[in-house]
């Protein structure tokens, strides 16, 4: 970890470790009462979190994103519904890093870096994540457009000082039929701009889960952000970015249920002896410490692969924000086993932080696409990844980068971004990896390498193989695709640990664990 990035950790940890607003008694008190952890969010916009949200060049801290994420990850790991809140900042404003202009960026850069909330308004009621069937509209008028409609479930809509909005700008739709606004609430004649109500959720509740509704609401010009238009391609580039930051809070989700099945297997003594002492639950611990490092290595690569390998984005976030949310969930749900019905009554164990963190982790797996949606976003590709991993398509630049935890981050390149990806370059390296392992790692670790390896070949020859036709996509490509994300998490551990060959058991497991889920040991 660079010294960049391991001081404001350090300095973060430090407060979340003192701060009043984020005891856990009071953090629980909130979920109870369904109330917004103002208390906490303005304790980080203190710390001088927002800065980090800002990339350099438009006036903040923001340079690698593997630090926001490692930031955003650490209050998840304290407070998921805190995380939630105040990261959404980051998720609202990407857009405008990727295509508004610069003068722009530079203004929102500062309100941002002053405190000002971001949300991002993307769907609606009746249409949910099809974006193209939204109905909220922007005509021009002079100097500038008119926006009607509603907007829904928009996390932090109504505490938003700025929202970003998808609107239809061509009333015959399509992908060219949408542009991006980013509208500032104060500048809005009154009763232009209306909040719905805070919509009652099952996890998240103290989360701002509401949204807006906008009567004939003027804006200007310099209001649009990139060309009319391209707000649907616009938003597809911002997602690959925003994916990652979900990915972090899920990690940090599941640091916290790791942690907490640790110490309650510690410290709850049955029949005379604590549970840790039992086989059988150090198995459960153990596994899911496995499951986190696969997780940690996928999300690794791919947040750093904004900066390292942004072609490839869309199919290395994808992969990401599919496996895991979704592997954080299954290991929750190992560790309830664990801690039994103990873990799941509140106040309980530690004020009843494992129950609200087992309810809350699942929503980050429908944030900003669910795993359905992500997974589809790499089915479409298939035919692509399998004639680039025949090829052996790679850049060996960007994977070294974002295999190297401590390398300096290159500049974000927004341009680079694609909505299609020339290949995956950490897959595209992997049998050169298993011949390093082979020459010098320890033989059991070679072969399973070797048989990662050969399950990587079948699964490319499979997807090359894939009849798929529109509007039709059988179950059976998304269990392929559930493959190629254990193929590439473990690839992605075993770049890493070859950075660092220093904890063979540690990779050993790693691997055990996504051939055993693939099927292949």
């Amino acid at each position: 970890m660079t010294a960049t990035v391991a001081d404001p950790l350090a300095r973060l940890g430090a407060l979340l470790d003192r701060s009043p607003a984020f005891d856990p008694a009071t953090l629980a008190a909130l979920d109870r009462a369904e109330r917004f952890p103002a208390d906490a969010c303005a304790a980080l916009d203190a710390f001088g979190l927002p800065a980090h949200y800002v990339p350099v060049e438009h006036g903040g801290r923001l340079h690698g994103f593997g630090a926001v994420a490692a930031l955003l990850r650490a209050v998840a790991r304290r407070d998921l519904t805190v995380a939630v809140a105040h990261g959404k900042t980051y998720l609202g404003a990407v857009a405008t890093w990727i295509a508004g202009d610069p003068a722009a960026a530079a203004r929102l850069g500062a309100r941002i870096a002053a405190g000002a909330v971001v949300s991002c308004a993307l769907t609606e009621r009746a249409h949910g994540s099809d974006l193209l069937g939204g109905e909220l509209t922007a005509r021009p008028r002079a100097g500038g457009w008119t926006l009607d409609g509603e907007k829904w479930l928009i996390n932090n809509a109504t505490r938003a000082e700025l929202v970003t909005v998808l609107a239809r700008t061509d009333p015959g739709g399509g992908p060219r039929g949408f542009t991006l606004f980013l509208l500032d609430k104060a500048r809005l004649a009154p009763g232009a701009l209306t909040p719905a109500p805070k919509v009652p959720t099952y996890g998240v509740r103290g989360a701002d889960i509401s949204g807006i509704v906008l009567r004939g609401a003027h804006v200007g010009a310099d209001a649009v952000i990139g060309p009319v238009g391209h707000g649907i391609e616009i938003i597809l580039k911002a997602l690959h970015l925003t994916r990652t930051a979900c990915v972090a809070m899920s990690l940090g989700a599941g640091d916290h249920a790791l942690e907490l099945a640790t110490a309650f297997a510690a410290e709850t003594v049955v029949a005379g002896r604590p549970l840790a002492d039992r086989p059988e639950v150090r198995r459960v611990l153990a596994d899911a410490a496995a499951a986190l490092d696969l997780a940690e290595a996928a999300a690794t690569v791919a947040v750093r692969a904004i900066n390292g390998l942004p072609r490839e984005l869309s199919v290395l976030s994808a992969v990401a924000k599919a496996f895991v949310p979704a592997q954080v969930d299954d290991l929750i749900a190992r560790l309830t086993d664990v801690l039994g019905p103990y873990g799941l009554l509140g106040p309980g164990f530690r004020h009843g932080a494992f129950g609200r963190l087992e309810r809350d982790a699942r929503i980050v797996g429908i944030f900003d696409g669910s795993s359905l949606v992500n997974r589809n976003a790499l089915i479409d590709q298939f035919r692509r990844l399998a004639r680039a991993w025949r090829k052996g398509a790679r850049d060996d630049a960007g994977l070294a980068e974002v295999t190297d935890p401590d390398a300096p981050p290159s500049a974000f390149r927004p341009a680079a971004l694609s909505l299609v990806a020339g290949g995956n370059s950490v897959l595209a390296a992997l049998p050169d990896a298993a011949r390093r392992v082979r020459a010098t790692g320890p033989a059991e670790l070679a072969g399973l390498v070797d048989r990662l390896v050969a399950a990587t070949g079948e699964v490319h020859a499979e997807m090359a193989a894939f009849d798929l036709r529109p509007h039709a996509v059988p179950p059976a490509a998304f269990e392929l695709a559930e493959r190629y994300e254990l193929c590439f998490a473990a690839a992605a551990g075993v770049q890493l640990w070859l950075r660092r060959p220093v904890d063979a058991p540690r990779l050993r497991a790693l691997l055990v664990r996504a051939l055993d889920a693939m099927g292949t040991r």
